[in-house]
């Protein structure tokens, strides 16, 4: 992130012009302005920048095609097209704090390149000079948020198993003075996690649950858990190749709860929180776990395994039972669950479930508010039926293929206590070109919306 707390004599206008009021902006420049633009055949199409200099030769002003708002990636792009100017540049325009706020959080992500693998590890972005009105915390904050969630995602599995993973959390719960608890290998066993155990006890990296809390016991608790699989093969079911190539990525709703807990830390919002991350990798080995095999929860439900590469909600399930021991006001997962959900919605839409409907609104409303944007998928209940055992409580794995993201969900809220809110977040936590601001690779999705949920819901000292 690059910023200038304070605009010089020296810092450049970005003056936007939007969609529909091009021709009455220029009809108000003077006449070498208007010249200039008009010889330049500039017509303020979206992204379209246009340098003019000032009366000594150098570059003294910057048109720029806005499209139709101020949006969270109006922007993005200029970051890495404008010139650089150790004065930076300022949008000469007077925004509202909600604009100042997208504008900023825009340029920073714009500025955002993971370059950890390349011989040139860092890039230099055109810096913005702080609008007036903008919360600085927040956009700082929320684009750290970001950049923490994409650099996890971004990690290859090589350097990034559930060993990492807890250091990753342990990173945060320093800053944060929080409190982390990880329970790793066979001691999952004896702390009553099987079915992380049991997931990740063919890799010799070993399974972990990691367990965070920060905040007074007294404020509404909230617990966030988020599904940490740092590399998917399928297990025994084995994915074909095509489908591993992002398998790294497998580990992205652990990353946004990380994420999110960040910027709940960062804002000491008076809740009670707590992050549950179980974290594996789904190997193959001689001890790997099998189709047909009946495994045991934490709840007690017993599992038959349709499907080994249905792994996440088996990690899951454990680590929901848990989220709901202390009875939390709120309980919200993370997950890049289904290839399902993807078909269903694209690469950009989380699916989103949830079984309190008023809480469901509520995410819905911070959704489009922060322009973080998602889709409620229903839990039909009547396909619980395409996940029922002969031979044990439940499968995990529903029969035929139809109507995936709903069963995984269904099968989630097994696990779940009815009369506490859950919100199940399946993400796909990638994006897979770059436009502005959003360059191809890890990514955060829905993470902006379900903080700003939690910070209405439960704000207010």
């Amino acid at each position: 992130m690059t910023f200038i707390a304070k605009k010089s004599a020296k810092s450049i206008p970005i003056t936007p012009v939007y969609t529909g009021a091009f021709d009455a902006w220029l009809k108000r420049q003077d006449k070498k302005t208007a010249g200039w633009v008009k010889s330049a055949d500039f017509t303020g199409a979206e992204g379209s920048i246009l340098l003019l200099p000032d009366g000594s030769g150098n570059l003294g002003r910057v048109i720029f095609g806005a499209g139709k708002g101020n949006g969270i990636y109006t922007f993005s792009s200029l970051p890495s097209r404008l010139p650089k100017n150790e004065a930076g540049y300022f949008i000469d325009q007077k925004m509202n704090k909600e604009d100042a706020g997208n504008a900023a959080l825009g340029w920073a992500l714009g500025s955002y390149y993971f370059g950890t693998y390349k011989k040139e590890k860092t890039k230099t972005f055109a810096a913005l000079v702080w609008p007036a009105t903008v919360d600085r915390q927040y956009v700082e904050t929320t684009a750290e948020a970001i950049y923490l969630v994409r650099d996890l995602v971004n990690t290859p599995a090589n350097d990034l198993g559930p060993e990492e993973i807890a250091n990753a959390a342990e990173n945060l719960t320093q800053a944060a003075n929080a409190k982390i608890k990880v329970i790793s290998g066979k001691d999952l066993l004896l702390e009553n996690y099987p079915a992380i155990y049991e997931v990740g006890k063919a890799s010799d990296r070993p399974p972990v649950l990691i367990d965070i809390t920060w905040g007074n016991p007294k404020h509404p608790a909230v617990t966030l858990v988020g599904k940490g699989v740092v590399f998917d093969t399928g297990g025994l079911d084995i994915k074909p190749s095509s489908a591993m190539l992002l398998m790294k990525k497998d580990m992205g709703g652990a990353a946004h709860v990380l994420g999110l807990a960040h910027m709940i830390i960062s804002a000491k919002l008076p809740v009670r929180l707590r992050v549950l991350i179980p974290s594996v990798e789904n190997s193959i080995s001689s001890n790997s776990y099998r189709p047909g095999d009946i495994i045991k929860t934490r709840k007690g439900i017993s599992v038959e395994i349709g499907n080994t590469d249905a792994e996440g909600r088996l990690i899951l399930c454990d680590a929901l039972t848990e989220a709901c021991s202390e009875k939390p006001k709120l309980v919200v997962d993370f997950a890049t669950l289904t290839g399902a959900a993807r078909v269903a919605l694209g690469p950009d839409l989380p699916a989103m479930f949830s079984n309190n409907d008023k809480m469901a609104e509520a995410l819905m409303a911070s959704s489009k508010k922060t322009q973080d944007p998602m889709w409620q998928l229903p839990l039909w209940q009547p396909y619980y039926d395409m996940i029922s055992s002969k031979t044990a409580d439940i499968n995990n794995a529903g029969a035929g293929g139809m109507a995936g993201a709903i069963t995984a969900a269904l099968y989630l809220q097994k696990f779940v206590e009815p009369d506490i809110p859950w919100i199940h977040i399946d993400t796909f936590a990638w994006n897979q070109g770059s436009k502005p601001g959003r360059p191809e690779g890890g990514e955060a999705l829905g993470m902006r919306a379900v903080f700003d949920l939690i910070k209405t819901k439960f704000g207010r000292k």
